[in-house]
């Protein structure tokens, strides 16, 4: 269980594939004092599971399914991700719970500047609408966000400068994917 606050924007080191679908090495000199093998980090909103910790970086696995449901296959070397480690019961809920089990994919839209805040328009599968309302909490890239605007297929959220600056919502650009 996550609360969708971003704790460290990491790099990938490495990436390879193997039978069970890809492995990812993670650098995160912040968080990496408080990773241990076989914890839950919320990477892009994807639940993965440490395997090992090396230095400054942590690996993951990421199966076939989250390879085929989420974006993060699409990961190579020098990316930058979301990263945020599981709740513990003593931990404040500045966010909103996040399970880090993503639904599908949605794909940047339009960004709109408004003064230093951006409004990010993001298309996704329709089947998905009766899970959301307006002002209703979503989480984007594994980023607790409310949302702003809803149609049939798209939703607007409203993201203000220290999350564009503390995330990797400030590199994205019309036509990206999110999770």
């Amino acid at each position: 269980m996550f609360t969708g606050l971003i704790q460290e924007v990491g790099t990938i080191v490495s990436v390879s594939k193997n039978a069970e679908g890809k492995e990812f090495v993670i650098k995160a000199p912040a968080l990496i004092k408080d990773i241990a093998i076989d914890d839950s980090v919320a990477t892009n909103g994807c639940c993965l599971t440490a395997t090992k910790i090396s230095g400054d970086t942590f690996k993951v696995q990421a199966i076939h399914m989250t390879l085929e449901k989420t974006s993060i296959g699409s990961l190579k070397i020098n990316d930058k991700v979301n990263l945020e480690l599981s709740l513990r019961p003593i931990d404040r809920l500045g966010g909103h719970f996040v399970q880090g089990h993503v639904n599908t994919m949605g794909k940047i839209k339009q960004i709109k500047t408004m003064g230093e805040n951006w409004e990010i328009e993001v298309a996704f599968p329709q089947e998905y609408r009766k899970y959301m309302i307006s002002e209703g909490s979503i989480t984007l890239d594994g980023i607790s966000l409310t949302i702003a605007r809803l149609t049939a297929d798209t939703l607007t959220v409203a993201i203000i400068p220290h999350t564009l600056e503390k995330t990797t919502l400030g590199g994205k650009k019309v036509g990206d994917h999110l999770n």
